[in-house]
């Protein structure tokens, strides 16, 4: 075990920090992935709202029904789903709307998993390739028979790069990670205020 760990430290950090890159590229593109998923959630949706409730105060259920539906909001499809099946009583409704914003979650939460992955572990990858980097420098010292700091600070100082690659690639993965995070939370908020309108509605004319 001993030997293979030796013979991968030879190697060096090369292979760590390309691996750090196309980690860098694939962060980069689910950022990208997940702006666009969340992009239809932009905007004020308290005037959907507002609109919302007008119509079922006026008992135009097919004016919030058609409302819902041309709205692309993740919040307005679950409202959707509600009032479309309103026919079938409050118990009902709850349910579906529940079962809806279920499947629009794992929707928006697609692919999270991958940033917070690259947030959590990037450092100890770049840090590992540090290791591999300063073993290799020391081996080299040693194969060469050179001496002095300078020799030994220069291997030391290439071997660093890694860790500061995989800090460089862990600050916005982070930091993307806890802006969707947080906007899949204001999503989830506003699809309960909705489902309550639509279920106060409902009490209200005792459906």
């Amino acid at each position: 075990m001993a030997g293979i760990f030796k013979d991968l430290a030879i190697v060096g950090d090369v292979w760590v920090l390309y691996l750090l890159i196309i980690a860098s590229v694939a962060s980069v593109a689910v950022m990208v992935e997940r702006w666009m998923a969340f992009k239809g959630n932009s905007g004020d949706v308290s005037v959907f709202m507002d609109e919302l409730t007008g119509k079922l105060e006026n008992g135009d259920i097919d004016g919030a029904v058609r409302l819902a539906g041309t709205s692309i909001r993740t919040e307005a499809k679950i409202a959707f789903e509600g009032l479309n099946n309103i026919h079938k009583g409050q118990a009902a409704v709850e349910e579906i709307m529940i079962s809806r914003w279920i499947r629009e979650k794992l929707v928006l939460e697609k692919n999270l998993a991958i940033l917070a992955t690259m947030g959590n572990n990037a450092p100890f990858v770049g840090l590992f390739g540090t290791v591999l980097g300063i073993i290799k420098a020391f081996n080299d010292l040693a194969l060469t028979g050179q001496s002095g700091i300078a020799v030994v600070m220069s291997g030391i100082s290439s071997a660093l790069l890694a860790t500061a690659l995989g800090i460089f690639v862990a600050i916005p993965a982070v930091i993307a990670y806890n802006y969707f995070t947080t906007k899949l939370k204001v999503v989830q908020s506003n699809g309960e205020r909705l489902s309550h309108i639509v279920m106060a509605y409902l009490k209200e004319k005792g459906r």
